[in-house]
């Protein structure tokens, strides 16, 4: 019996490895497959040693200058739809971003509030609905107000903390919209994508911003890989958001890693692909 590993090849070609194996993965490592061992386990989902949890397989993605910059306006200018190309061909069910972010892309003007801001402090969880992927916000007090309970044609699943209002969560469920509140002071990411892997089947997550969140997912220890699309530009302003960035600790160490492929993607633009295990 042989071993192969055809979850890179399926990414490659643009093809779902769920869609192509027809697999269930929820509760396994090793499937055989015609007679031969498939190996999945490390690029759909992951165990993170630090915590020695199941998370999914966690990619920050990313369109950058070449001085690492990532203001929206800037990357627009310096590519195309080489950023998109790229995020499409990572096979991510689910992608992630920061509170600014989806205050940019998504969410409506103006704050959410309240007369009753009284705080949850309790873990809780929501499903709203089976999907098979989700559009994640990081909002870790319950600010974000939504204008429907899908976005990017997934469903909507929003991340918080215990400090959140139960009325936030409250108008969450009666717009129909998931959410995971869990961490008594901010946000515990190394539970919150436990929760992703095991109760919303999110096996493979692309984490698209912004800075923050990166440095926030980085510091956690929770990223697996990262990619980055380089456009053919410089930002060269001073206090521009990098791609991880709000590390405060000077002694932070560096983060090592490892060159998986790298790709002349567009006219101008180069997609870096890293591997941090």
């Amino acid at each position: 019996m042989q071993l192969y590993d055809l979850t890179e090849a399926c990414i490659r070609n643009g093809h779902s490895i769920y869609a192509t194996l027809q697999l269930n993965l929820s509760a396994m490592h090793f499937e055989p497959y015609n007679n031969r061992i498939v190996i999945l386990s490390h690029y759909l989902c992951s165990r993170n040693k630090k915590y020695n949890i199941m998370k999914p397989y966690i990619i920050c993605h990313m369109m950058a200058s070449i001085d690492g910059r990532i203001d929206c306006d800037m990357t627009e200018r310096i590519g195309g739809n080489e950023y998109y190309e790229a995020l499409e061909q990572l096979a991510c069910d689910s992608t992630l971003s920061g509170r600014v972010t989806m205050q940019m892309h998504y969410a409506l003007p103006e704050p959410f509030t309240t007369d009753n801001p009284a705080p949850a402090n309790a873990p809780s969880v929501y499903k709203a609905t089976e999907a098979n992927g989700y559009t994640i916000a990081i909002d870790s007090r319950g600010t974000l107000r939504w204008p429907g309970k899908e976005a990017d044609g997934l469903p909507l699943l929003v991340i918080t903390s215990e400090k959140v209002s139960q009325a936030y969560l409250d108008t969450l469920r009666q717009q129909g919209i998931s959410w995971i509140a869990i961490g008594k002071e901010g946000i515990d990411l190394s539970q919150a994508v436990q929760i992703l892997n095991e109760q919303f089947n999110v096996k493979r997550l692309a984490i698209v911003g912004g800075g923050h969140i990166n440095g926030a997912f980085l510091r956690a220890g929770l990223l697996d890989e990262v990619s980055i699309v380089i456009g053919a530009g410089i930002d060269g302003r001073a206090g521009m958001t990098a791609v991880f960035d709000g590390i405060g600790d000077k002694d932070y160490p560096t983060t090592l890693l490892k060159l998986k492929s790298m790709e002349r993607v567009g006219e101008n633009s180069v997609w870096l692909r890293y591997s941090l295990s």
